[in-house]
């Protein structure tokens, strides 16, 4: 994966959140994210325990399994709620060539770029009746950090937060838990996938979806509709990364290899349900599944590669999903 070294990035909705420990303290409120396996690295055992948490919360507040809030609006949000945010610590990425040289840092700047060019053309070309606003924010964080679903940790893997949305990863996720825990892929395009997917909740929460969640759980439920048709999205714009421009006629990812869009397929492949469920208990429960098998998960992604269409991607049209 390469940038366009003479393009210009727009880092205002890029910062890091306040550090703090790993332990500790869980899910004050609704968030999607990517399941993750209670083992012995890189949070230990809270992956577990907060699964628990969220489906305390779930039976409460009718918050499914993986966050989905019946109804969330994209109604605004201020940014002023990132507790000890640091809004200049991205400032130095100011060209596509600073995201080739600091592509871990620079790099999440151009592609929260391309993905806020892409899902402005394509929802204005596709679904004319939505108004497209970027997510809040994303937050990059070291252990914890606060925001509108409570408290982010960093065993809770990536996810979108529909209060305030914002997307919340701490960057160690990709090499503790994703490679280490999972034996997923060490790809450059591996991250930028993992962020495209949680964009697509955010795409999700513009056009109403997530007030189609009714089921937490199952091969067939709502919750994994929601996140197959994050992972279709995640295709949609990877398909069209190297051809979307900006508002001043530029491309920002020049070149996007075969070899990447394996790695994002990989990575799809390494956080399937049944996958993480051989990895931490040895055996695969379905009714139990909130983000579908490892073999959907990719499906899906294929599938918005191929098609590049929101109705491609419809999947709660009454299919079977898995």
């Amino acid at each position: 994966m390469r940038f366009n070294p003479k393009a210009r990035l727009d880092t205002s909705r890029v910062r890091e959140g306040g550090s703090g420990g790993g332990g500790g303290g869980g899910l004050g409120g609704p968030g999607m994210r990517i399941p993750l396996p209670g083992g012995t690295k890189a949070g230990g055992g809270v992956g577990l325990v907060l699964i628990i948490v969220v489906l305390i919360v779930s039976q409460c507040s009718g918050i499914d399994l993986t966050g989905a809030v019946s109804g969330a609006g994209a109604s605004g949000y201020t940014t002023s709620r990132f507790q000890g945010g640091d809004s200049t610590a991205y400032q130095g990425c100011t060209t596509g060539e600073d995201a080739n040289e600091h592509p871990t840092t620079c790099g999440v700047v151009a592609v929260e770029n391309s993905l806020v060019d892409y899902w402005k053309q394509t929802l204005a070309q596709q679904s004319a009746s939505t108004t497209f606003k970027p997510e809040a924010a994303i937050v990059t964080f070291s252990g914890s950090t606060a925001g509108g679903c409570g408290t982010a940790q960093a065993a809770m893997g990536p996810f979108y937060c529909p209060t305030d949305q914002t997307i919340y990863f701490d960057p160690s996720f990709f090499h503790d838990i994703l490679q280490q825990q999972l034996n997923g892929p060490s790809g450059a395009f591996v991250e930028p996938y993992v962020i495209a997917h949680e964009f697509g909740h955010h795409i999700q929460n513009l056009l109403g979806t997530m007030s189609k969640v009714r089921t937490q759980q199952g091969p067939n439920s709502d919750s994994v509709r929601l996140e197959l048709q994050a992972d279709c999205y995640a295709g949609m714009w990877t398909k069209s990364a190297t051809t979307t421009e900006d508002s001043q006629g530029n491309v920002l990812i020049q070149d996007l290899s075969q070899q990447d869009v394996q790695d994002a397929i990989a990575a799809a492949k390494s956080v399937g349900d049944d996958t993480i469920q051989k990895e931490t208990t040895g055996q695969v429960s379905p009714e139990q599944w909130t983000h579908g098998s490892s073999a959907a998960r990719v499906r899906w992604f294929t599938v918005g590669y191929q098609n590049g269409t929101l109705s491609a991607c419809n999947t709660f049209n009454g299919q079977n999903v898995e």
